[in-house]
């Protein structure tokens, strides 16, 4: 999220909303959140439905959740999905930023 947080600007410019979605709960959430100075939107979700309609995989042995990245356009079109098979394994900001100028044309 950190990576996110410094491009965040760039993502604003491209009229792109970054939506953060963990397996928290509200408080939980909120409070990384405030620590960490995050400027986009956080959603909790505790019973991981959202996270298991998008595919995100569980790996016990590599501290649970791998990120996902899934970049959806204003028609609710997944475009792109990125799934890590470790902690450090998360695109560029640069490439998925490639990607929205690619779609906005």
């Amino acid at each position: 999220m950190a990576q996110l947080r410094q491009d965040f600007a760039e993502f604003e410019k491209r009229k792109t909303v970054i939506l953060v979605i963990g397996p928290e709960d509200a408080a939980a959430f909120t409070r990384y959140f405030e620590e960490n100075s995050l400027p986009f939107t956080g959603l909790p979700d505790p019973t991981h439905s959202v996270l298991k309609t998008y595919g995100q995989e569980i790996k016990l042995f590599k501290f649970g959740r791998m990120p996902a990245q899934v970049l959806v356009d204003r028609n609710g079109t997944a475009r792109y999905i990125h799934y890590g098979h470790d902690m450090t394994d998360i695109p560029q900001n640069s490439d998925i930023l490639a990607l929205i100028d690619g779609l906005n044309g």
